[in-house]
């Protein structure tokens, strides 16, 4: 059998390697149209900071290398013009001849990816604006950076290249500036999540400007400064991180069926509309997991994962691929960002009864050196249980809370279903009780009324408006606010009546459940908990 893989980085390698180790007969061809194949894209951030030394780590094989280790061939600088599905044969050009190729197939694999989206703006192509998708060009920002041609930059583009772009450059000791044209940064995270980090990366040095257009890039040599919707700002750089477009022109007049963005739809074989042609990576739409629904999510881990599943297809099995989730982590400074599933706006558009809670949770004992805290919010349905999202931020490995909660929805789970897992435990590693464990736990007490809270969306909404707030911290913080110790309610508070609205407010949400649960017993009925505490919430009486 004869393949033919368009493109050469994360789905087309794995397609070929695994391909070629089921069945050594298979002939594979590689035709991809950088000199380069399989490089270490999501690493090209930590390249520029320097934390990847040297640049010949961001690249995994060389054609060479890879050629000799699997037994595929791999045609480098090869752009695909077109596919005749009738003859079938990519139709293509030789960018070291110049010539125009053709290459017949028994089956055809594209793993063409997505670049990055290059705006219509005035100055785009000055020295001094840099993209970042392949090694060429992290190398090229870090020479500038290195001959000492950068100290401020603008990084366009909020989401987690961006931002981890940012927090690189700002190792670097460049004055960093984010400019998002959304209303927030993080968009796969709800609106106080987003929030919360945008504070955060200031307090660090890198300042965000949300809902700001990017309007030109001016200067006359090299990139000078910018000019967007609010303001001008001098710059030495531009880095565009503003998405990415999937590469999918050449198939414009094949008939194989592209969805609205562009993308490829495939099945679940990740099989196209031409049963002699499949799909994988950037470029394809697939199934999520939760909603049954084609969403395109360009992973670099999904990517492998269905390059790895269609290779067996090729080879007579049918393994179905069984979707996505929208999982993803980031790096900021000082804080690890995660998430999975749907937030809980998107849940509620979509017609989940919708219910959250967010609780703040020890990473590890709390004795243990090096503890802190998660800040975790669990999304699930009302009626069903079913878990629909998490989000969750920390110093420590948020990837752990994320990949149990995506394990559960990937089984299609319920909150009884990750309530009483017996999940690791050490002092060094996590709490006795895990911290997801205990979230669930939580939001088990909100939905049958155990717990009485209002969430931080709720409280930047203004719900808290009419409550006397009573600061219930280890130690006095709230200013304004009266102090509650726990210990000391042993009756009715003084000049406040049972029916009063009391809004409890602690360091993360713990000791304030405490006290509502006093206040109850004493027949305060109109008390409030704010999630999240001041550790997440900024709290003026």
């Amino acid at each position: 059998m004869k393949v033919i893989i368009v493109g050469g980085v994360a789905a087309g390698t794995k397609v070929a390697a695994k391909l070629k180790r089921e069945d050594r007969s298979n002939e594979v061809i590689i035709l991809t149209k950088s000199k380069e194949i399989s490089y270490a894209g999501c690493g090209l951030p930590y390249y520029v900071g320097d934390v990847i030394k040297n640049k010949e780590q961001l690249i995994v094989n060389t054609p060479e290398k890879f050629s000799k280790l699997t037994g595929a061939e791999v045609h480098n600088e090869i752009e695909v013009t077109g596919l005749d599905r009738e003859k079938k044969i990519i139709k293509a050009k030789d960018l070291k001849t110049g010539k125009e190729v053709v290459y017949p197939y028994d089956k055809l694999v594209i793993s063409t990816g997505a670049r990055p989206v290059k705006p219509p703006l005035k100055g785009i192509d000055l020295p001094g604006v840099y993209f970042m998708r392949t090694p060429d060009d992290a190398v090229n920002l870090k020479a500038d950076i290195e001959a000492g041609k950068i100290k401020r930059a603008a990084v366009i583009g909020g989401g987690y290249i961006g931002l981890e772009v940012a927090e690189n450059l700002a190792l670097q000791n460049i004055k960093v500036s984010v400019i998002e044209m959304a209303p927030h940064i993080l968009t796969g995270f709800d609106k106080e999540f987003a929030e919360y980090a945008e504070d955060h990366l200031a307090e660090h040095g890198i300042m965000v400007f949300s809902g700001t257009k990017l309007e030109s890039i001016e200067g006359t040599d090299r990139v000078e400064k910018i000019q967007t919707s609010k303001k001008t700002m001098e710059v030495d750089a531009v880095i565009m991180s503003v998405g990415i477009r999937p590469n999918t022109e050449f198939l414009a007049d094949s008939g194989i069926e592209l969805l609205p963005n562009k993308t490829i739809k495939v099945n679940e074989y990740l099989q196209t509309n031409d049963e002699n042609i499949y799909a994988a990576g950037d470029c394809v739409s697939v199934k999520n997991i939760l909603t049954d629904k084609l969403v395109w999510s360009p992973m670099g881990s999904s990517a492998n994962i269905e390059g790895r599943i269609l290779a067996q297809n090729l080879n007579g099995k049918k393994i179905k691929f069984k979707g996505v989730l929208g999982t993803a982590v980031a790096k900021l400074p000082e804080l690890n960002v995660g998430r999975t599933g749907l937030t809980e706006a998107a849940a509620k558009e979509m017609g989940f009864d919708a219910v959250s809670v967010i609780t703040v949770e020890d990473d590890k004992a709390h004795y243990y050196a090096g503890a802190a805290n998660f800040i975790i919010k669990l999304i699930a349905d009302r009626k069903t249980l079913k878990i629909l999202g998490v989000q969750v931020f920390g110093k420590g490995a948020v990837d752990k809370v994320v990949d149990i909660v995506v394990t559960a929805m990937s089984m299609r789970g319920t909150l009884h279903d990750i309530e009483d897992l017996d999940l690791a435990y050490a002092p060094p590693f996590s709490t006795a009780i895990h911290p997801i464990v205990h979230t669930v736990n939580v939001l088990f007490n909100k939905i049958n009324g155990a717990l009485e809270t209002i969430t931080p969306a709720e409280y930047l909404e203004g719900k808290g408006n009419g409550y006397a707030v009573f600061d219930s911290c280890s130690v006095a913080t709230i200013e304004g606010a009266p102090y509650l110790e726990l210990t000391d309610i042993n009756g009715k508070l003084e000049g406040y009546d049972l029916d009063d609205r009391l809004l409890l407010v602690c360091n993360k949400g713990k000791k304030a459940y405490l006290v509502q649960n006093r206040l109850k017993y004493y027949g305060y009925t109109n008390t409030r908990v704010l999630e999240g505490g001041v550790t997440f919430n900024k709290v003026k009486v």
